[in-house]
């Protein structure tokens, strides 16, 4: 099971080509997706025309599985996962990011991402890119 990032989805939303929004397309017609209820928030957001917001909406919410990306066990583990990695002298700058990574790291669900600040997750905790795996 593969996670996409709204890192990815804003930009395959926009229309931006890249090995991640390529990869995104082509999973799209060969592998069921996960998203994420935080993820949603964020990719929604970003939109003004509601129309789009609309299209994205029936796209993220009826045509993927939404996972609960919080609780109080993975809000646990993130903050032990972000304490690990300033240990090793990375700060992660978003708190959300934090919370992406862990959820896949505790699930074994790969992440398909374009933020940098999943990196050391992989890099130090585990966390499996979807755009490695092939």
């Amino acid at each position: 099971m593969t996670l996409v990032d709204s890192s990815v989805w804003i930009d395959y939303f926009r229309g931006v080509t890249s090995p991640e929004t390529d990869k995104l397309d082509a999973l799209l017609s060969t592998e069921a997706l996960l998203t994420g209820d935080l993820i949603v928030a964020e990719v929604l957001q970003g939109f003004s025309a509601e129309s789009e917001f609309n299209t994205a909406r029936q796209l993220m919410t009826t045509h993927l599985s939404v996972a609960s990306l919080v609780g109080p066990d993975n809000a646990v583990q993130a903050a032990r996962n972000y304490r690990a990695l300033r240990a090793q002298g990375v700060t992660i700058r978003k708190t959300i990011d934090t919370l992406i990574a862990t959820y896949c790291i505790e699930n074994g669900v790969s992440l398909l991402f374009s933020d940098r600040d999943f990196n050391p997750f992989v890099d130090y905790l585990g966390l499996r890119s979807a755009a490695l795996d092939d």
